[in-house]
């Protein structure tokens, strides 16, 4: 395993120089709540333990030096345990909260530097925000509460009425535009709160564990609904949650947080290969590393007497999806990217890798 980096260490490998192409640009933020909360940043205090720092100074580092990048149309995820500072940042991100250090940049623009008036206008018209609580108008129908948002932007009724029967057929309420929200299933109205959201047509959308109330299966329909609207329309989407399945489900990279810092970011797959230290390998523990992994997990050399008659196999396929072929082969399967070889693998390479994984009895090999 790597070895984590300290928190500043790795927000400084994190960033870099900000790319031009960034939808959001995230460096040395920093929400210290407390009576002395100007006096942590940038001074010895920063290096103390939460714990050490609120016995010194009775404040509380919710977010400590965390920097990233999020690409337009990426799904970026932030998770951790409860207290890890993940709902603290988002808030911190569209200065729900504001920061005591740092700088968000949004397109280009600094969200920390704008005005009130500025800020009014980047939230109604920028980018958008949809709450584990739905936060309904529940003397308004589903037509009226989408268009909401469009209404305070001085949208004249005719237009936002119309936007609005977009996107309810968008996220799937038609037939429920005259209804009220005590009139939909909790899957529903959070349906109407991403058509909310999604009526302004938003660059980037923030979602704070949108669905942690929902039961399983309307969980499920709505981690579904989410990967088709990313798919239909490419937002480029923050999104918070501390179920590590939804993160590697939905997530294009992923941060995990401990205790205000980012512990590790990069793909799923890099979180399940090679996690940075215990709290990340105890967090990935459960997840079947043939559910996340490709093919180039597996990838070997061809040994000598090896046969390439094989199928072909793109490195990029996951491991679970590839295992029939790989089963069902005479031959090692090879494993392509581009056209080049990349390596071949058996069914033998396949059960080294699930051997001691709870999910090995389900594969057909």
């Amino acid at each position: 395993m790597n070895e984590a980096a300290p928190a500043g260490e790795l927000s400084a490998s994190a960033a870099g120089a900000v790319p031009e192409t960034s939808a959001i640009s995230v460096r040395n933020l920093w929400k210290v709540f407390g009576p002395a909360a100007g006096s942590v940043v940038g001074t010895p205090l920063a290096d103390l333990s939460r714990a050490e720092l609120l016995e010194q100074t009775g404040c509380v580092a919710a977010v400590r030096d965390v920097s990233f990048d999020v690409a337009p149309g990426e799904v970026f995820v932030v998770m951790g345990l409860s207290g890890s500072g993940k709902s603290t940042l988002v808030r911190c991100l569209t200065r729900l909260i504001e920061p005591t250090a740092g700088s968000v940049l949004v397109s280009g623009e600094d969200i920390l530097a704008a005005s009130p008036s500025r800020l009014r206008e980047l939230r109604r018209s920028q980018f958008s925000m949809v709450f584990q609580h739905f936060g309904l108008l529940p003397h308004r129908r589903v037509i009226d509460n989408i268009a909401y948002s469009l209404e305070v932007n001085g949208v004249k009724k005719e237009a936002r009425h119309r936007r609005a029967m977009e996107v309810i057929e968008l996220v799937g309420l038609h037939g429920y535009a005259n209804h009220y929200p005590e009139q939909l299933s909790g899957g529903m109205q959070q349906r109407v709160g991403l058509a909310r959201a999604l009526a302004v047509d938003p660059q980037v959308m923030f979602l704070d564990e949108p669905f942690s109330a929902l039961d399983p299966l309307i969980r499920r329909d709505m981690q579904a609904e989410v990967i088709r609207l990313h798919h239909d329309l490419g937002k480029t989407m923050v999104f918070i949650t501390h179920d590590l399945a939804e993160a590697m489900k939905l997530g294009d990279r992923i941060a995990i947080m401990r205790d205000g810092a980012v512990v590790q970011m990069g793909t799923p797959e890099d979180l399940v290969a090679n996690p940075a230290d215990e709290y990340v390998a105890d967090f990935i523990r459960d997840i079947p590393k043939s559910h996340v992994l490709t093919l180039r997990a597996i990838a070997r050399p061809r040994a000598e007497g090896e046969e390439l008659t094989g199928p072909e196999i793109d490195a990029s396929m996951v491991i679970r999806d590839a295992s029939p072929i790989i089963a069902g082969a005479s031959a090692p399967v090879r494993i392509v990217h581009n056209g080049e070889l990349v390596g071949v693998a058996t069914s033998g390479d396949v059960l080294r890798l699930i051997s001691t994984e709870s999910d090995a009895p389900g594969l057909s090999l």
